[in-house]
C-alpha cells in the first residue's frame, strides 16, 4: 500500500466514524512512533492528510508522541490516546508498536504504517 493510500485510508475511517454523544471540536489522531520520526516522514503526513483537505490546528489535530526507542513508553503511548478518545490511532515502528496500539483498544480505529506490518498471524 502506497503512503497516500495509507493516509486517505485513514481519512475515510476517521471521517466515516458514527458521532459521538459528546462531539469534538475537531476530530484527532494520536500518531506514536518506537522511535523518533524525521522532520520528512511527519512533513508528508501532514501533506497527505491536506490533499483531501484535513489541515493540522485548522480541521484536525495530530498528537504526537515518540518512544525514541524506549518501546515500554508504547503502551502508555496508546493508553493515554485510548484515554482522551481519539478517532484514530496512527502506530509506526515495529510490531512493538503494533502491538502496543492493539492491546489499548478495540473501538478506536488504528493505521498501522507499512513499515510496521511485519508479519501475518499475530493479530
Amino acid at each position: 500500500m502506497k503512503r497516500r493510500e495509507l493516509l486517505l485510508s485513514a481519512t475515510a475511517i476517521m471521517v466515516a466514524r458514527p458521532a459521538r454523544a459528546q462531539q469534538k471540536a475537531m476530530p484527532v489522531i494520536g500518531f506514536f512512533a518506537a522511535s523518533a520520526a524525521t522532520v520528512e516522514a511527519t512533513e508528508a503526513f501532514r501533506q497527505g492528510l491536506s490533499e483531501p483537505g484535513w489541515v493540522d490546528g485548522q480541521n484536525l489535530t495530530i498528537d504526537y508522541r515518540w518512544a525514541e526507542g524506549h518501546y515500554d513508553r508504547l503502551p502508555a503511548f496508546a493508553a493515554e490516546f485510548v484515554g482522551r478518545k481519539v478517532d484514530l490511532i496512527l502506530a509506526t515502528g515495529g510490531n512493538h508498536a503494533a502491538l502496543a496500539a492493539k492491546n489499548a483498544t478495540s473501538r478506536i480505529p488504528i493505521v498501522l504504517s507499512p513499515a510496521t506490518i511485519r508479519w501475518q498471524t499475530a493479530w
